[in-house]
């Protein structure tokens, strides 16, 4: 497979917020007693201790695009048929050594000899025909269904134990790239619901999961490829920030994820770029939201120079659409709306004096922990919307709350709505991005538009430059034609890292966290 160039982080440097250190200080005094009363579970060398912002919802292998899943199970306790490269964007063998496109709609996969999921049983054609049918052809609601497929028809069948025939009912040529979404299990795992505890191919396989307190992997003695350095990873969670930071300050943490300058990390913290992108997702089949001049108003109305300049402290960029730089589709033209809050109330008034009820309360449907200082930032677009004119509250949920807005079907009656979502396109592809959050029956879309979805389409069964210049025009027209959302900023990443430890963070460490590039020191 073939892409432009990719420009992710070669590396990392080490964050120098001013008075980072004494922050450092202030926060280890008082958050002392909080971090004091933490199950370090040890210090052990054999063992790395990760500290994230929230618990896993679910471990289910089809669910591992999920960033809170995917972090613990990609790569770790399973693997795909094919796997990207953060660092290069190239596609790399995995459970599959080589695949080839043997018509327009068949591609030929040759699997890996020798071997095993965590449970003895080996890995083979047959493993992989049954995986691609659980995720994409079951009842059981994979999020990567319709992350990575959509509506795509295929069907996968095993030829021989070593070859694996997937045939799509239209052209695909970037299949091989979504097939490493799909986590290969066992055919023994159950068909009819997620599974609490999975089985797969990984370096690591799950020790123990003890619900709301902390989750243990452990070396799958038997793995097929180089062993990792580290026994067993075991996993907390902590909502605040400051706290992760603090544990890794005080040798309870080996890793911690997802923090802000102000967490006080010092001399751990490390900053990165990632693929996130945050952005507020309207319900624009509500009133007052269906009405695009209301849309368009939201989007004059917040300040996202401001934004990413007070509460995310300069870490980020103003962003104009959700697929970032490097990701095939992206459209360089497309520039953060701008500014204008004059505008947007002269907006929200012609609604007004036309009918459209502005006074409707909208809700900000937020998710604590979804980013550094996510919370702030909703009171910071409550404020700049309720200056333009609308009335706009907000409801902080956790994941699992937050969740039954982010996927269909999603809940009756809540009136209009603006979702705090953060989209990454690990995959360097825009089709992994435009029809589920912008397609008319997209997973994670509250609206769209049949012209839309035809330019979709019609990107997705393009190739090499006709695929990028498709995508770029059909975001081009979901801004101008659509408005579906207000995107705020492309997101840069702070992790707190112990000296014992090494691990340089790539634009994908948010969304799958793996373990076998981490190594100790000395």
């Amino acid at each position: 497979m073939t892409r432009p160039p990719h420009t992710p982080a070669t590396g990392h440097r080490p964050v120098r917020a001013a008075g980072a250190l004494t922050a450092a200080g202030l926060l280890l005094a008082s958050s002392a007693c909080a971090v004091a009363n933490t199950d370090s579970g040890g210090g052990s060398g054999d063992t790395v201790r990760i500290a994230l912002p929230e618990e896993p919802p679910t471990l289910e292998p089809c669910d591992a695009s999920l960033t809170a899943t995917g972090r613990v199970t990609r790569s770790n306790i399973t693997e795909a048929l094919t796997e990207r490269l953060p660092k290069t964007g190239e596609l790399e063998p995995a459970l599959a050594t080589n695949w080839e496109r043997s018509s327009d709609t068949t591609w030929t996969f040759t699997m890996r000899d020798g071997v095993t999921f965590h449970d003895g049983t080996p890995f083979d054609a047959q493993a992989a025909a049954f995986s691609i049918d659980r995720t994409v052809d079951s009842d059981i609601g994979c999020n990567v269904d319709g992350y990575i497929f959509g509506d795509s028809e295929l069907t996968a069948e095993a030829v021989d134990d070593t070859t694996l025939e997937v045939t799509t009912a239209e052209p695909d040529p970037i299949l091989p790239l979504r097939l490493s979404f799909v986590e290969i299990v066992p055919t023994s795992t159950d068909t009819e619901d997620k599974v609490r505890e999975p089985v797969g191919t990984g370096p690591y396989k799950l020790k123990k999961w003890n619900q709301g307190v902390d989750l243990t992997l452990q070396r799958y003695d038997g793995y097929w490829g180089e062993k990792p350095a580290y026994t067993t990873a075991r996993y907390v969670w902590r909502a605040e920030g400051s706290i992760r930071a603090a544990m890794v300050s005080q040798n309870e943490a080996d890793v911690a994820i997802g923090l802000a300058p102000q967490d006080g990390a010092g001399d751990n913290a490390v900053e990165f770029l990632n693929n996130e992108t945050s952005y507020m997702r309207m319900d624009a089949t509500q009133a007052p939201l269906d009405d695009i001049r209301v849309r368009r108003a939201i989007n004059y109305a917040i300040d996202k120079e401001g934004l990413v300049s007070s509460v995310f402290s300069g870490l980020g960029r103003p962003a104009g659409q959700v697929v970032p730089e490097g990701v095939i589709g992206h459209n360089p033209d497309l520039k953060p709306w701008p500014y204008a809050p004059e505008k947007a109330k002269s907006l929200i008034d012609e609604a007004r004096a036309d009918g459209v009820p502005v006074d409707t309360t909208i809700t900000i449907i937020g998710r604590n922990g979804i980013y550094p200082k996510g919370s702030e930032a909703m009171e910071v677009v409550q404020s700049s919307l309720n200056d333009a004119g609308l009335k706009v509250e907000i409801e902080m949920l956790d994941v699992n709350a937050w969740m039954e807005y982010l996927l269909r079907p999603f809940p009756a009656d809540a009136g209009p709505t603006l979702l705090q979502a953060q989209h990454g396109n690990q995959a360097g592809d825009a089709a992994f991005t435009m029809e589920q959050i912008y397609g008319s029956e997209g997973a994670q879309s509250s609206y769209g538009t049949e012209k839309l979805d035809s330019m979709i389409e019609k990107a997705e069964g393009a190739e090499d430059d006709a695929r990028q210049e498709a995508f770029a025009d059909a975001l081009a027209y979901q801004n101008d034609e659509v408005v579906r959302d207000a995107v705020l900023a492309h997101m840069t990443g702070i992790m707190a890292l112990s000296p014992d430890v090494s691990y340089t963070p790539n634009s994908a460490t948010n969304d799958e966290l793996r373990l076998r590039e981490m190594q100790p020191k000395g």
